[in-house]
This record gives structure tokens, C-alpha cells and sequence, in this order.
């Protein structure tokens, strides 16, 4: 079905990954970041979020694995990403998923702030909560959409939901133990689960 909400003034108006780090760049460099809060807490967010993805941009390759399963994608697609400077995991994610778009020609990544777009976030919701990442894969002719992704990989939304189970959990403990798995993990989870997804999209024909 074709995308109502994302529609192709959308997409022309959206960041790529360099004008979105750029963007992120200037705000920081006034003491801000995207959306409307810009306490101190969320500009330190995004400061850490922005040596984060540099890092991942230097020190993460894709699997052989991964680039061969991106290299078999035939039709054009927008994925269509979500975000906003201050989110964790979003810092942890859209470098990877630049990297993967980079792959084949066929994939135009497209950033947009989920503050600004309401309404296409709250048609994606993550049990009930506006979650981002959330990545949206659409066929770039029509804006069929033919699946999605997010907002982290499947092991870290398990933490987060046992942590919301939780009568008095310890937030800050959840960030900590969230950054080591990513630390550890590589970026090689989200890799296994986009292979998986490319053959769930029907997009390599």
C-alpha cells in the first residue's frame, strides 16, 4: 500500500546522513540540539552522540555477509529514518545504516526529526511509545512501503521491555548496560537482522 503520510515532499525535504551530521554540528556548536529541549542534559546527549557515530563511522565495517545481501537489492527504495541528536540509539544505528545504504546505489537514505513529523511517528509506534530509530523502507516509484525496522535490535528491546516491567528501575543502569551491548555487539545483530528483513522486503527482484 502506498504511504500516505510520507509523501514525496517529505522525502525532498529530508536530511542525508552528511547533511544531518552537519546540521547536528551547527545546533551543538550554539548550545543546541534538534526538537525543543535543549536543557543541558539533552545538548550532553548529543555531544556523546556525536563522537559516538564519528567513532562507529571510523571503527564499524559491514560483514561480507551483509554486503552481499545489500548488493542483490534490484529496486529502488527510500528508507526513511526517524531520528532526532539527543536519542542513544539512534547514534548507535544510522551509521551503520549509512554504511548499508552505500552498498548499492539502489538505497537513498532519508533522515527526518521525529518532532517535526508527529504524524507520520505516530503511525510507527513502538508499543505505544514514539521509539526512534524507526526506519521506514518504501519503493521508490509508488512510496509502497514494504516493511520496517526499529527502534533497536530485537535483544536490547527485550532489556527495555523487562525494564518497564520493573516497579523502580534504574534508568541511568539501563543506559549503561545498553551502551556496553552495543560496545560489545558491534553493530553485528542489526547486520543479521537487516539480511533477514532484505528477504522479508521482496525488494531484491
Amino acid at each position: 500500500m502506498t504511504n500516505q503520510l510520507i509523501t514525496q515532499e517529505v522525502l525532498d525535504n529530508a536530511y542525508s546522513y552528511p547533511a544531518y551530521m552537519e546540521m547536528l554540528k551547527k545546533l551543538l556548536a550554539e548550545g543546541k540540539t534538534t526538537g525543543n529541549n535543549h536543557s543541558d542534559e539533552y545538548v550532553f546527549y548529543a555531544e556523546m552522540n556525536m563522537q559516538r557515530m564519528e567513532r562507529i563511522d571510523k571503527s564499524i565495517t559491514l560483514s561480507e555477509e551483509t554486503t552481499q545481501a545489500l548488493q542483490q537489492i534490484q529496486t529502488p527504495v527510500y528508507w526513511v529514518v526517524l531520528t532526532e541528536g539527543w536519542c542513544g540509539d539512534a547514534a548507535q544505528n544510522l551509521p551503520i545504516l549509512h554504511k548499508m545504504s552505500l552498498v548499492n546505489p539502489k538505497i537513498q537514505l532519508k533522515l527526518i526529526l521525529r518532532d517535526e513529523h508527529l504524524d507520520i511517528m505516530d503511525a510507527y509506534l513502538t508499543n505505544g511509545g514514539r521509539s526512534i530509530p524507526k526506519l521506514i523502507c518504501l519503493k521508490a516509484d509508488n512510496l509502497q512501503e514494504t516493511g520496517t525496522w526499529g527502534p533497536r535490535p530485537a535483544p536490547l528491546q527485550e532489556m527495555m521491555a523487562e525494564f518497564k516491567k520493573q516497579a523502580n528501575g534504574d534508568q541511568k543502569e539501563l543506559i549503561i548496560s545498553m551502551q556496553k551491548w552495543y560496545a560489545k555487539d558491534k553493530a553485528l545483530t542489526l547486520q543479521k537482522e537487516f539480511i533477514q528483513l532484505l528477504e522479508q522486503w521482496d525488494i531484491k527482484a
